[in-house]
């Protein structure tokens, strides 16, 4: 019976602890040990140990003028825990949303040298046709918005030297494979933010991308649609091209965040 009653202690101990680091946020980067007293409920010499023993495990330091703010140990935890969260696992959520609401293939691309890879794929459960686009599938840096929108915001100079090494396959009579045209296509690409294409892979096809950059403002991935065109009405489009838009710029703070 005293081990068990010990148990509950040592839980309703744990249970204040979270509740004080739960107090912290932007708008309170420090505590007192009276906030603490009357969150809790619980005496100010009862709060006050609380946090001392907080203090001696390095997740809260005190300040010397009655507050508390947050310690080493949370740094340590906050690296290890983006350490262990990847892009992908960002993207994910985002892409089942998207997916979900236009009834359309999500996918998350990287470059890799002159080629594509599809990293991830998404599909609604309700929608009547799926894409063979699978993950670890290649694609060409040539066709397709899911690519080119990955190489709008690299140096000219590079684009070119990808492109000369590079077997541009031309799938449709829409798909590009000129030098000149590919660099004038990803300057547009680059001021529009957005990659929209229309049968440049298949010409039953419509793709929408857009980039994700890192903190360092560098594109480390494309988040895109892709459509049947003639499943979706023409003045759904800009609203696609929004959704994308947003959840990447959303995902971008998200990765920009892993990189600290």
């Amino acid at each position: 019976m005293a081990s068990s009653s010990g148990y509950r202690e040592k839980n309703s101990t744990a249970d204040r602890a979270l509740n004080i680091l739960q107090m912290f946020g932007d708008e309170r980067p420090e505590v007192s040990a009276v906030e603490v007293a009357e969150m809790l409920a619980v005496a100010r010499s009862t709060a006050y140990r609380y946090l001392q023993t907080l203090v001696q495990s390095q997740f809260l330091v005190d300040t010397g003028r009655g507050t508390f703010r947050l310690g080493l140990k949370i740094l340590e935890l906050s690296r290890i825990a983006r350490g262990g969260l990847k892009l992908a696992d960002l993207a994910v959520p985002r892409m089942k949303q998207l997916a979900d609401l236009h009834q359309q293939t999500v996918l998350l691309t990287k470059q890799m040298g002159p080629a594509v890879i599809c990293l991830e794929r998404e599909e609604s459960r309700t929608q009547y046709v799926r894409l063979s686009y699978e993950r670890g599938s290649v694609l060409n840096l040539n066709a397709g918005a899911s690519a080119l929108v990955l190489f709008a915001w690299l140096p000219e100079e590079e684009v070119r030297r990808l492109v000369a090494g590079a077997s541009l396959t031309k799938f449709t009579a829409k798909t590009l494979t000129d030098p000149d045209a590919i660099v004038s296509r990803l300057a547009e690409i680059r001021r529009e933010g957005v990659a929209v294409t229309d049968g440049e892979v298949d010409l039953t096809a419509m793709g929408i991308a857009a980039p994700i950059f890192n903190g360092a403002g560098v594109v480390v991935a494309a988040l895109s649609i892709v459509l049947i065109r003639s499943l979706v009405p023409a003045e759904n489009i800009p609203g696609i091209v929004k959704s994308v838009a947003a959840a990447a710029r959303d995902l971008s703070n998200e990765a920009a965040l892993l990189d600290r």
